[in-house]
């Protein structure tokens, strides 16, 4: 099957074609480093990184670029509390993010580049379009001029004369009200951080004083939100590239203003295919830092591991509502839980002195033949992780069928080829760690080694008729994570 995805920019589903048939050049809109990471910003990078590994599982070599935006209004209202200056609060928190990246299992991209370092590309993108007459400057400021622009409006279908005004109009500076600023005169004013301000913070006046300005052509200033992320991606990849993929709410203005822009400049379509991902929403409302309803990575990570949240996260197509409660989260652990299991098995089984090269089981063929091919069908139809998990649980039902009604003998190639559709679909492009454990080899032999004392321990209670300690004893293991199995042979154990 040829891959399709939903592009935004035309409002359909699409067959994929990358300009070079070898390669594909996708950004990403990363994050302004002004808050701890949530679980709405995972979700997007979880389901991109899946859509690289799965372009890259097809075949093409992907640059992936995703930036980061250190220098904002938002950084500088932090100051005092998360640093001293907008430079050490941006270094704050684009630490965390990268510590929050590397948690939830993230293949890493080809460059994560930053706006402070990229001004001089920024100045030179706007000087092109300064000489071409798309922007103007006003009073040390610069904007682009949205009339110059025939096809404004074509991301997110709207027309120019319905557009509101875009951002604060000093002094009547901007010739049409959704004209936008490519370039700020000055620093930042107190009043620009002022609803952004946190408790802690330094006072307003001494935060703005440690906000970045640059020399520019049009006298010292700051570069505006829209213009960075043109100059980032025609920098590091191309002028027109395939994929850009970013959070539904960036589709207006901040999409369509690097649409316009980027093509104002080279005259060239900016990008073929634009991906959007669906905000995750609690209780009604999107997860946001600045409604404060966020659960932030790093607790999520502490509190439920990688996989269940990965589990979490591509249990809604990209495209799709996604809802975070309690209710999903334990969802998400469940499924989690069989696919380990089921791939657990299907590791145990094959490795087995009951796994034979004569025993053919036709269901078990069938049903990896069948899982292999629905979770391809799913990916390439607009990178569906949902049904491809689903997928995958079929497998599981597979294995646990096979494995329970063995009387005696495995199907080892049958198993082989399970486990190797869990490792290759399941922990190559969705993600998630089969057999790894998150532990050294060292602290899980460790690990066993005290449950099985814990359960020879257990066993002499048994024997002596203290069936009730014996039965605590295993409620114990169990809150620590260890899943006790009675069994004629004795007790097994999972960790």
């Amino acid at each position: 099957m040829t891959l399709r995805v939903t592009n935004t920019l035309t409002g359909e589903t699409e067959p994929f074609e990358p300009r070079d048939p070898d390669s594909v050049l996708l950004y990403y809109c990363g994050l302004t480093t002004s808050d701890p990471p949530h679980l709405g910003h995972a979700r997007g990078w979880v389901h991109v990184d899946v859509m690289c590994r799965w372009l890259e599982w097809l075949g093409y070599d992907v640059r992936h670029v995703e930036n980061f935006t250190d220098v904002n209004e938002k950084i500088v209202a932090r100051v005092g509390e998360d640093g001293d200056s907008e430079a050490e609060v941006a270094r704050h928190y684009v630490r965390q993010v990268i510590e929050d990246m590397r948690s939830l299992n993230l293949d890493r991209a080809e460059v994560y580049p930053r706006v402070s370092e990229h001004v001089p590309e920024i100045i030179s993108l706007v000087e092109r379009l300064v000489e071409g007459g798309h922007a103007y400057e006003a009073d040390g400021s610069v904007y682009f001029d949205v009339t110059s622009f025939e096809e404004y409006g074509k991301l997110s279908n709207q027309k120019v004369e319905d557009i509101e005004a875009q951002g604060e109009d000093t002094e009547g500076e901007k010739r049409h009200p959704a004209d936008f600023a490519l370039w700020k005169a000055g620093g930042v004013d107190p009043e620009d951080i002022a609803e952004h301000q946190h408790p802690a913070a330094a006072p307003a006046e001494e935060a703005c004083q440690t906000a970045q300005t640059w020399d520019s052509p049009w006298g010292e200033g700051r570069p505006g939100w829209h213009i960075e992320c043109s100059a980032m991606s025609m920098t590091h990849l191309d002028e027109t590239i395939d994929i850009h993929v970013g959070g539904q709410d960036l589709v207006f203005p901040h999409h369509e203003n690097e649409v316009a822009q980027s093509e104002a400049a080279t005259g060239q379509r900016f990008a073929n295919y634009w991906l959007h991902v669906r905000l995750l929403e609690t209780k009604g409302e999107k997860m946001s830092s600045s409604l404060g309803n966020y659960f932030t990575v790093a607790d999520a990570v502490e509190e439920f591991g990688p996989d269940v949240l990965r589990t979490f996260l591509l249990s809604t197509a990209y495209s799709s509502r996604a809802t975070y409660s309690e209710a999903t989260i334990g969802e998400a652990e469940e499924r989690w839980d069989r696919l380990e299991r089921g791939y657990d098995r299907a590791v145990e089984a094959c490795d087995s002195v009951d796994a034979y090269a004569t025993v053919t089981d036709e269901r078990l063929r069938t049903a990896v033949d069948e899982a292999r091919a629905d979770f391809e069908a799913a990916m390439n139809d607009d990178f569906n992780t949902r049904e491809a998990t689903t997928a995958l649980l079929d497998l599981t039902g597979a294995v646990n069928a096979h494995v329970d009604g063995h009387d005696g003998a495995y199907d080892f190639r049958g198993l082989r080829r399970a486990v190797e559709a869990f490792e290759e679909f399941g922990g190559g492009i969705l993600g998630l760690s089969f057999g790894e454990g998150g532990e050294s080899d060292g602290d899980v032999t460790l690990a066993g080694d005290i449950v099985e004392l814990v359960l020879d321990v257990r066993e002499q209670e048994r024997a002596a008729g203290n069936y009730e300690r014996a039965d605590e004893l295993r409620d114990e293991l169990e809150a620590l994570g260890v899943e006790v199995q009675d069994t004629d042979d004795g007790p097994t154990y999972r960790l």
